[in-house]
């Protein structure tokens, strides 16, 4: 009974990622719409800051704040 649901589970997830992947399809991609402005591209230093050190930089921020106001600890000489 185990090995039906598992190949019925394994049959819903494969159909369910060809349709997906049947509906996203690059090629609609080329297409420009109407009205659309994509402007200027990131360089590689504006794309490593967005993507990767201003997240970095919000994770230390909270970490931090976390950090100072933990009131959980105990406080010396009580």
């Amino acid at each position: 009974m185990d090995k039906k649901n598992a190949l019925r589970a394994g049959a819903v997830v494969a159909g369910t990622t060809l349709m997906m992947l049947l509906m996203t399809s690059p090629v609609l991609a080329v297409t420009r719409d109407d009205g659309d402005d994509p402007g200027p591209g990131l360089t590689i230093g504006e794309t490593l800051g967005l993507y990767v050190a201003a997240p970095l930089l919000l994770f230390a921020v909270i970490a931090g704040l976390v950090m100072v106001l933990d009131k959980s600890r105990k406080q010396p000489g009580v």
